[in-house]
């Protein structure tokens, strides 16, 4: 009778303190599974923070140009390294702002592409082109210093650029445009320094001499 009654109390003291035990480590896995959805989506960066517009799916998938290379480089090099910003890349080499550029700190540069700088015309685009102190007063407008803009920004916008002048942007959804006028091909293309954001046509600002006006 004895050894029966030891045999039982033992078991109810062996099950009760498993029970806490057991309960410990189902609340831990609870709160596991809990966490584990919020960091996932705390560590992916919400639609506004991609690349967005038209022009995005023409980006290389890999290598240079692509929004992948461009986010590990400065973006002095990362324009250099993009076919389709061949021509704005020669113009900052010959401004010498290649420097000013990889000195940016959070900021934002509209880059042109190459049809952009067609897109002017031979006489117009020369004109930019063979003129060091207008290029680079185009060039500089084409810069917001120390503001990354964001895609919330676009739609009633209005930005101080390096040159002085300002720029506004508009539109909606992932369609933008630049002064009323110049679309938003692939914007907020991140680089180590700025955001890129490429676009269809060049921006001249308004105190370019009239050989160099979008109007002449």
């Amino acid at each position: 009778m004895n050894s029966v009654r030891i045999r039982t109390v033992a078991i109810t003291v062996a099950a009760a303190l498993s029970l806490p035990l057991s309960l410990g480590i189902v609340t831990a896995q609870a709160s596991s599974s809990d966490s584990s959805p919020s960091a996932t989506n705390a560590a992916s960066p919400s639609a506004s923070e991609q690349p967005f517009g038209p022009g995005c799916s023409s980006l290389p998938q890999s290598g240079n140009g692509s929004a992948a290379q461009m986010a590990h480089e400065n973006v002095t090099t990362a324009v250099n390294n993009n076919p389709n910003l061949s021509m704005l890349a020669d113009a900052i080499k010959k401004t010498d702002l290649a420097n000013t550029l990889k000195g940016l700190k959070g900021s934002t540069v509209f880059a042109p592409t190459n049809d952009a700088f067609n897109k002017l015309g031979t006489a117009k685009r020369d004109a930019i082109l063979n003129d060091s102190a207008q290029l680079k007063k185009v060039l500089t407008y084409h810069v917001v210093e120390n503001k990354k803009i964001t895609k919330a920004e676009l739609p009633h916008g209005t930005f101080t650029t390096l040159e002085g002048s300002t720029l506004t942007t508009s539109g909606s959804g992932d369609s933008f445009k630049v002064n009323g006028s110049v679309p938003i091909a692939c914007g907020n293309i991140p680089t180590q320094n700025a955001a890129v954001y490429i676009v269809d046509g060049v921006l001249v600002p308004p105190t370019a001499t009239p050989s160099t006006s979008p109007s002449a």
